[in-house]
């Protein structure tokens, strides 16, 4: 009978202390949760120019489309390094949250033309397996920083030619392409190899 009651009695005094202590606990979690800082304008960057490179290599990113995200890429750039300028080298809150606004407009840009129907297409023939190498090449400057999103613009730019220039070729030769039009696109494509080669170095 003792043995029972005093059972009875640790059962009840565990009952009340349980939720105190839960309280107490929760409490505390509560004062002393912090919250993760926001990533700054400067990871944002990193971060964005990050999903465009692996859209670029995956193919999910045309030239074409690189080309305007990385023209609006560079515009912010230069709009922030404006308001740097103006500051003593310091962003306001005000920057932030506009720098933000646009760097939010152009995550979602970057969403929807790697979820398009557009898609790279290369062939699986030297001129091809080449333009896929160079935008390869591109997506390796733009992930570790050694074309800036200007230069990356330009490359595209060039890129998009090389791929119109194909893409007419074939459609005068029946979707084929001869030898003459393989030399003259080969002579393009160094090129930008070189500017390539060149942009990333400079």
């Amino acid at each position: 009978m003792k043995a029972s009651k005093f059972i009875l009695n640790s059962a009840a005094l565990i009952a009340l202390m349980v939720p105190a202590a839960f309280a107490q606990q929760s409490g505390s979690s509560s004062t002393n949760t912090t919250t993760a800082n926001p990533p700054t304008v400067q990871q944002r960057k990193e971060n964005q120019q990050d999903r465009i490179a692996n859209g670029i290599q995956s193919g999910q990113l045309t030239a074409g489309e690189t080309k305007n995200l990385e023209t609006k890429e560079a515009g912010l750039n230069k709009e922030e390094k404006n308001m740097r300028s103006a500051d003593n080298g310091k962003l306001t809150s005000a920057d932030r949250t506009k720098l933000q606004g646009q760097q939010n407009n152009l995550s979602n840009k970057i969403y929807q033309d790697k979820h398009n129907a557009n898609t790279a297409h290369y062939g699986n023939n030297q001129v091809g397996q080449r333009r896929e190498n160079q935008q390869d090449r591109i997506a390796n400057g733009v992930r570790n920083g050694s074309l800036t999103a200007g230069q990356t613009a330009k490359l595209e730019n060039k890129e998009q030619g090389v791929n119109r220039t194909v893409s007419g070729m074939r459609q005068a030769n029946g979707g084929k392409l001869t030898n003459a039009d393989k030399k003259a696109v080969n002579q393009q494509q160094n090129k930008v190899s070189k500017q390539i080669y060149n942009k990333k170095h400079s």
